[in-house]
């Protein structure tokens, strides 16, 4: 049996159950009503189905509460024992009134079947609901049980698998110790090794550092004494080409003084003479011109004494201002 068994039989009974009772109040009300009639007042008849009411509710609640305490494992005590049976007498004495009261045994029987039927289907639905309910809480305790092995089992698993990987750890964590302690062993040995490599090194850099530095030493006082030979002769040599520089300036501003003279010489020779009878050739008409410039002569003066036009003449001292020439100033007796 499992839980749907159980709850399978729990909604059959349930819905039998509901079916009796529904079946049971409706034919009470059809049964005892008549009887309430005859005995009730005219002016009140219409009370009548009250009572067989009252009395079938009576019958719901119990059947209701017994179920719901049924299923709880509880039990209500004397009461509702008393209720239910109390109930149960009162709905087959109702049924049966009419029947009893005109000594009709056959309708005695016919109408006891549905108050019977619902006492005793209270009784035997509160029974099976508690062997249901016993039922229930046996399946619930046998899960429960196994529940609580398989969670105890995979309890155990997991502390076996802990175990394993706290094992585990302990062996890694002891071989990583191992292997840190022979690094760190392999590691001193390398260090004084490389100390004792670098204290060599550093002794032998040291001894050539001072072989290199007397060297260096010597490479200095022969670099100084050369660098004072070499200051030596090139202070002789500046003073030499300092003297042919004085001697060769000396030459150079003679020669211009004599370019200066001759081309003075030249311009006195273009510029005395005379205003022109004719048009000059226009070399010589330039080299005029340029006298005239340099001299500082008006263009009127210097087109008289080229015989070229003054807008010629003033083309090319345009030209010659252009080219940075420049003019002496202009003489009263070259002007004239």
């Amino acid at each position: 049996m499992n839980r749907v068994h159980v709850g399978s039989a729990e909604r059959a009974l349930s819905v039998g159950t509901w079916l009796i009772v529904g079946g049971a109040m409706l034919y009470s009300v059809l049964t005892v009503t008549p009887l309430m009639v005859i005995h009730t007042p005219a002016e009140w008849r219409w009370t009548a189905p009250i009572l067989p009411l009252v009395v079938d509710a009576a019958v719901v609640i119990v059947v209701r509460l017994d179920s719901v305490l049924a299923r709880l494992g509880g039990h209500g005590g004397r009461w509702p024992v008393t209720l239910r049976w109390m109930t149960g007498a009162m709905t087959l004495a109702l049924n049966v009134g009419s029947s009893a009261l005109v000594g009709d045994l056959v309708g005695v029987a016919v109408h006891s079947v549905a108050p019977l039927l619902l006492i005793v289907t209270a009784e035997a639905g509160l029974a099976y609901r508690r062997a249901l309910t016993a039922a229930v809480l046996a399946v619930e305790a046998r899960e429960k049980a196994e529940r609580q092995d398989r969670e105890k089992a995979a309890a155990d698993r997991e502390e076996t698998r802990q175990r394993a990987a706290r094992e585990r750890r302990e062996h890694d964590a002891q071989l990583a110790r191992e292997q840190r302690e022979h690094e760190a062993r392999l590691l001193r040995e390398e260090n004084e090794r490389q100390d004792r490599i670098r204290r060599e090194d550093r002794e032998r850099a040291e001894a050539a550092e001072s072989a290199e530095r007397e060297a260096r030493e010597r490479r200095e006082r022969a670099h100084e004494q050369q660098q004072r030979e070499r200051e030596q002769r090139e202070h002789q040599a500046a003073q030499q080409r300092e003297q042919e520089a004085r001697q060769r300036r000396e030459r150079e501003h003679r020669e211009r003084q004599a370019r200066a003279e001759q081309a003075e010489r030249e311009r006195a020779a273009l510029l005395s003479a005379g205003p022109a009878v004719e048009k000059f050739p226009e070399d010589r008409a330039r080299a005029t011109a340029k006298a005239a410039f340099t001299a500082g002569l008006p263009v009127r003066a210097a087109a008289e004494l080229t015989g070229w036009s003054v807008g010629w003449i003033s083309t090319r001292y345009q030209e010659l201002r252009d080219a940075g020439h420049a003019t002496a100033p202009v003489l009263e007796g070259a002007a004239s």
